[in-house]
């Protein structure tokens, strides 16, 4: 429980806090607004990005309030002149470090455009960046009125080919800002210890295993840094140019994939499913997806999915002896209705314990249900069937 006299004053607001919150803690639990790009919810806090910068009264240095332990008696200001100069500054070499094509545009409009129509050229798409709309330096850069693109030609280092040799990740370095949320999502979150930080200085870089691509190394394509990402380094690869953000609805649901239950944001357009996302303050999974709950929703669309049951011949009719539909078995498979298929099912399993006795039938229940109907198919097997022959398959 929080003691009185545990407060620190934020832009004039009295903020109670609990030993061991941080500055930026205090202040999202108060709904006061520091913006920051690196921070990452559950993980160790880097203050790599600086944009988390605040003002401290009594201090001549400005301090980053994801790394700030906050202090009886502390006197912050989060949007001071002081501190609003330096994150211009902060977001201005953020911008022209990288390929960050979006629409913000420059003072000197004639060579950004150049340099847009390289950035194209590179990415493979006639499109500004993928991110555009969805990224949060794009909208800090908006905030703060930065400009990108004012010190001339891009460098040679900006056009790298991203990185495209698996079927879920697009990887582009030159787009990336060293934020590190994507290596907390994976060593913090998901615990694969996929990709880390590498080499140093000017050289310091993103790199999975050693300095290999995602598919050589030992990512499992869970797409939780992908997620995370701030920018465009990270996208997902089946959801380009598909739409942007406010050209979707978003529905929340539960993934079908196994009976844990996570919580999965349905990205739709044109009611069609671009993208899956995970729900953040979900439970169980807050925000972390698989590699099935996240990719996995093809299936949905295939032109192989059964639409309706399908009874081979007139089975049910007491004649399923019809022409051979080239499987080995007789009868050709004709659409039936739900009751039809049921009634059909019914009927074989009771001629089945009448004429052999109930432990002729067995159950496997599928890893994939919910444990609820995992329970429901138990009593269904020893309380109406009267067999124990009832089992759970592990394979997903």
């Amino acid at each position: 429980m929080m003691q009185q006299s545990n407060s620190i004053i934020i832009n004039g607001h009295t903020c109670l806090f609990e030993p061991g919150e941080t500055i930026l803690e205090v202040a999202q639990r108060y709904r006061i607004d520091i913006p920051t790009l690196c921070h990452l919810k559950g993980t160790t806090p880097t203050g790599a990005c600086r944009i988390c910068i605040v003002e401290m009264e009594g201090r001549k240095d400005l301090i980053a309030s994801c790394t700030t332990p906050a202090a009886e008696g502390m006197v912050i200001r989060t949007e001071s002149p002081k501190v609003i100069s330096h994150r211009k500054t902060i977001l201005e070499l953020m911008l022209n470090s990288g390929n960050h094509n979006c629409a913000i545009g420059s003072s000197k409009e004639e060579s950004w455009t150049d340099f847009q129509m390289k950035t194209l050229v590179n990415d493979q798409n006639e499109d500004l960046c993928p991110a555009w709309g969805d990224c949060e330096l794009q909208n800090l850069a908006y905030r703060y009125q930065v400009k990108g693109r004012t010190t001339g030609e891009p460098q040679p280092a900006m056009m790298v080919p991203a990185e495209r040799d698996n079927p879920f990740i697009i990887r582009d370095s030159t787009r990336c800002i060293l934020c590190g949320r994507c290596v907390a999502a994976c060593n913090q979150v998901q615990v694969n210890r996929a990709i880390d930080f590498g080499y140093r200085g000017s050289d310091s870089k993103i790199i999975a295993g050693t300095d290999d691509t995602l598919m050589g190394s030992d990512c499992v394509f869970c797409g939780e840094c992908v997620q995370a990402c701030p920018v465009g380094a990270l996208v997902e690869k089946k959801a380009m140019g598909h739409g942007r953000p406010w050209e979707t609805q978003k529905i929340r649901t539960t993934c079908p994939y196994c009976g844990v239950g996570c919580q999965q944001l349905l990205h739709v357009k044109d009611k069609k499913i671009v993208k899956v996302t995970g729900v953040e303050d979900g439970a169980p999974n807050m925000g972390r997806l698989c590699i099935k709950g996240r990719f996995g929703y093809d299936f949905i669309y295939s032109k192989e999915r059964l639409l309706t049951p399908l009874i081979r011949g007139n089975a049910g009719n007491g004649n399923a002896d019809e022409d051979n539909d080239g499987t080995g078995k007789k009868g050709k498979l004709r659409p039936a209705t739900w009751d039809e298929a049921l009634d059909l099912v019914a009927q074989k399993f009771t001629e089945i314990i009448e004429n052999h006795g109930p432990d002729a039938l067995a159950g496997v229940s599928c890893a994939r249900s919910i444990n609820e109907d995992s329970y429901q198919m138990q009593k269904l097997f020893r309380a109406v069937f009267k067999t124990n022959n009832i089992d759970h398959c592990a394979r997903t």
